[in-house]
């Protein structure tokens, strides 16, 4: 069986590949609203397949974005694993008001070398969208492998944006991916919220 042959529901295109990625995503979000180590095994899954998904529909950045999605999901599996001198294991938490500015400062700067980069060398079909989100999704990703609550809030920008360039680029069913995300992301927030307040 080719898993990249293409399948069609109905109107809508898509392939085993990518129904595959989708699935191993939103298991992924539904097991990071839970707080659950399941978060990084289905999570790297999924974002394994999405490099070669994005690659192959020219959205670069978020091809890379994967990634780095990747390396950061190995980094916080073992940063929420990990014990410090009391034999605990670290909390969700607010950031610090002194990081929320140099996070911003850190998304601006990826944005311009991301387009850049994109608008220069590469064949991007939406280069500004692209990179906007790809700057959003490093800052999220890292706030995520610390367990900061803010990463809710920036899942779900970025996520919403999704929803309409997987639509555009013929991703359906990613782009149906990116809508439930954004339901769970918010669902995340207020769980995490809860728990923070406990």
């Amino acid at each position: 069986m080719d898993i990249t042959a293409a399948l069609q529901f109905g109107p809508f295109r898509t392939s085993y590949l990518e129904l595959v990625a989708v699935a191993f995503g939103l298991a992924c979000v539904w097991f990071m609203k839970k707080e659950s180590l399941w978060v990084f095994p289905t999570g790297i899954v999924n974002v394994l397949i999405y490099v070669y998904i994005f690659f192959v529909a020219k959205l670069y950045a978020n091809a890379a974005i994967n990634a780095f999605f990747f390396i950061m999901s190995v980094y916080g599996w073992y940063n929420w694993t990990r014990k410090n001198s009391d034999e605990e294991t670290i909390r969700i938490s607010r950031c610090a008001k002194k990081e929320l500015p140099l996070d911003l400062l850190a998304g601006i700067l990826f944005f311009i070398v991301i387009r850049f980069i994109l608008v220069r060398y590469t064949e991007s079909s939406m280069p500004s969208w692209d990179a906007a989100t790809t700057s959003v999704y490093i800052i999220a990703q890292w706030m995520l492998s610390r367990k900061k609550i803010e990463n809710w809030l920036l899942w779900i920008s970025a996520d919403t944006v999704m929803i309409g360039l997987c639509a555009w680029e013929g991703l359906f069913f990613s782009s149906f991916q990116y809508l439930v995300f954004t339901i769970i992301a918010i669902l995340g927030y207020r769980e995490w919220k809860l728990k923070l307040a406990a």
